[in-house]
């Protein structure tokens, strides 16, 4: 909770530092990096970081969080802050970092607003917003750092690739195995796991792939789509693994995070995905097929084509396992390969949707932000729709 001292201070100065968030945040990140090469280098995206969209999803999430504090002042941080400290696991960071950051934040802010604005009162008050979301962060992390067995942020482990799978002609499977004889961590259906490349020059990029088996099936799978590279760094990664990832190369895979997960409870569910995003939700498949296999399920999937969709048989097999379930296809250029498919956008008003759904999308954003969108329409509420998004979180604040 934010203190009274703060408060007003905070709430007069939200819409200023608000509307120069992206350039205080570009400051911030050309600073720490000019001191730390380092974590540019081997922790932080160089796509999103050239693209502007990290700069962007840590401006909406401050925003958000400070919005939070002074419109919610008694509401827990934890659910706000859940995906960025899961994401942050999956990286390695560490309560180190958080100090970091602050004495380079800080100093941006100084540097866009000037000292007429940022007075130390006004930094007192922000200071205080920063540490109570740092602190919430580090909280959370510890303890998904706890639940992954790690010794402090340390979750990392050399995998071997078992078998490489190509599913499209931009998509590839690769089945994982421990190059050790340590069983494989338990995770949670929905969660995805970070891996490092070592690329061209040194540098060891990071980049989080969902996991498309169900818990407790050894190996682990992972499906990489090949990013268009529309300019270095983009793609980077996706592309060294398209070229490189083969059977017997070993990565270096962290533990499983993510909070898109499963919930308790026999509840109807909504699976709703675009291109790449469909592999959270064969996990979630094949979980329910396996355990659940009575539960009502709709399943919904859009793509270029059917010779783009990948894992296309396998969520067919998945989906008629499950004597409830419903699948749904729309394709931008649909052919003879899915009769039944639906041509263009999804259209949510078509589905016969039961009250009470719970529904799971994952996917693009602007596919994401649609299919909510005529969820919330048709009286599905704002707490029932979960999404994942790959990359930064642009979507913070603005839901």
């Amino acid at each position: 909770m934010l203190s009274t001292r703060s408060v007003p201070v905070v709430r007069a100065t939200l819409p200023v530092v608000g509307a120069a968030l992206e350039r205080i945040t570009d400051r911030f990140y050309r600073r720490l990096f000019e001191e730390c090469p380092e974590l540019l280098r081997d922790l932080f995206n160089r796509g999103n970081q050239a693209n502007g969209s990290q700069q962007q999803a840590l401006a909406g999430s401050i925003a958000a969080f400070a919005g939070m504090l002074l419109e919610r002042p008694d509401d827990r941080p934890d659910e706000l802050l859940l995906r960025i400290a899961h994401k942050h696991a999956s990286l390695g960071v560490t309560p180190d970092q958080y100090r970091l950051v602050h004495r380079h934040l800080f100093a941006a802010i100084a540097e866009v607003l000037g000292k007429d604005t940022v007075t130390p009162e006004v930094v007192a008050a922000w200071d205080e917003v920063y540490w109570l979301m740092a602190n919430a962060l580090i909280a959370v992390e510890a303890r998904l750092y706890r639940d992954a067995g790690a010794t402090g942020a340390d979750t990392w482990r050399r995998m071997v690739i078992a078998e490489r799978r190509t599913e499209t002609r931009d998509t590839v499977s690769l089945t994982l195995r421990p190059a050790d004889d340590r069983p494989l961590a338990a995770f949670r259906p929905g969660q995805y796991v970070s891996v490092q490349a070592q690329l061209p020059g040194g540098a060891r990029q990071i980049r989080q792939y969902s996991l498309s088996g169900a818990p407790g099936r050894a190996p682990w799978r992972i499906t990489v789509k090949r990013v268009a590279a529309d300019g270095a760094p983009n793609g980077e990664v996706s592309h060294w693994l398209h070229a490189h990832a083969r059977p017997g190369v070993a990565l270096t895979v962290s533990a499983p995070f993510g909070d898109l997960v499963l919930p308790p409870g026999d509840g109807p569910l909504l699976l709703a995905s675009a291109g790449i995003g469909c592999t959270p939700m064969l996990s979630m498949l094949d979980h329910l097929a396996r355990t659940e296999p009575s539960r009502r399920v709709t399943v919904v999937h859009a793509d270029r084509a059917p010779a783009t969709h990948a894992h296309r048989d396998e969520l067919h097999a998945l989906v008629a396992r499950l004597p409830r379930a419903t699948l749904h296809l729309w394709y931008d250029d649909p052919d003879d390969a899915e009769p039944e498919a639906l041509p263009g956008r999804v259209d949510v008003s078509a589905l016969d949707l039961p009250d009470g759904v719970t529904a799971y999308l994952c996917g693009p954003l602007p596919f994401m932000r649609a299919v909510r969108d005529g969820l919330l329409h048709r009286g599905v509420p704002a707490r029932s729709i979960h999404y994942e998004v790959f990359g930064p979180d642009l979507w913070l604040g603005q839901k």
